[in-house]
């Protein structure tokens, strides 16, 4: 809620989309993470129970019972998951959210984006520990923040990866990708020169495979 308010604020909300995760399984989990801001949302663990993850919690040990995080062949065998159960999963997900929609009078997801005045801090819930926590700047809508500034992302930003560092790299490098030969290349690299070298590493890839260029190439 605080990113989309700081957003909003400063009229860059409209730019970027907002996404956000952990812990979300049901419906109305997304409904609530959408009403504070977020326009996507990220699944992992419940998309996996839905294929049948028992959360042994040995997906580092190769020793998956359901064949789900394992090499192991025998193990591999046992996995009875299909893409049938993740899309029910999703479909399900997305007939609750509609239905809380429906209720709330919203029509669109972008409609429901930061409208906090629709959230209600239940008081049967407080204790001890929660009597004191006052959530009213978190519930406060970003719209009354700033007025006249798109509260959702309304326009793409043109990255312009078409003049990215990579293409020339790529370019300068092409007898090392074509016959081998070694090539040095030498060029001023800045800090919105993101992720440098990944295109061409992928173009290494995609034409020598794991065994990949000469060694001093």
């Amino acid at each position: 809620a605080e990113t989309h308010q700081t957003l909003v604020l400063n009229d860059l909300r409209g730019r970027v989309i907002v996404q956000t995760d952990g812990q979300l399984r049901t419906g109305r989990d997304v409904a609530i993470a959408c009403l504070l801001g977020a326009e996507e949302w990220g699944f992992a663990t419940t998309p996996l129970i839905a294929m049948g993850c028992i959360m042994m919690r040995k997906c580092h040990l190769n020793t998956c019972p359901v064949g789900i995080a394992t090499q192991d062949p025998e193990l591999r065998s046992k996995f009875k998951g299909t893409p049938e159960h993740v899309i029910n999963f999703f479909y399900y997900v997305a007939n609750e959210l509609r239905a809380i929609m429906a209720k709330l009078g919203f029509r669109t997801i972008n409609e429901m984006v930061g409208r906090t005045e629709v959230l209600r801090v239940r008081d049967d819930l407080r204790n001890g520990k929660t009597e004191n926590i006052d959530l009213s700047l978190i519930l406060t809508p970003a719209h009354t923040l700033r007025s006249g500034v798109a509260t959702y992302n309304v326009r793409k930003q043109d990255h312009k990866l078409h003049v990215r560092l990579d293409n020339k790299l790529i370019s300068e490098s092409e007898l090392a990708l074509e016959k081998g030969h070694p090539c040095r290349i030498e060029c001023d690299v800045v800090n919105t020169d993101r992720a440098l070298g990944a295109t061409l590493s992928y173009q290494v890839s995609k034409r020598y495979g794991e065994k990949g260029l000469p060694t001093d190439t």
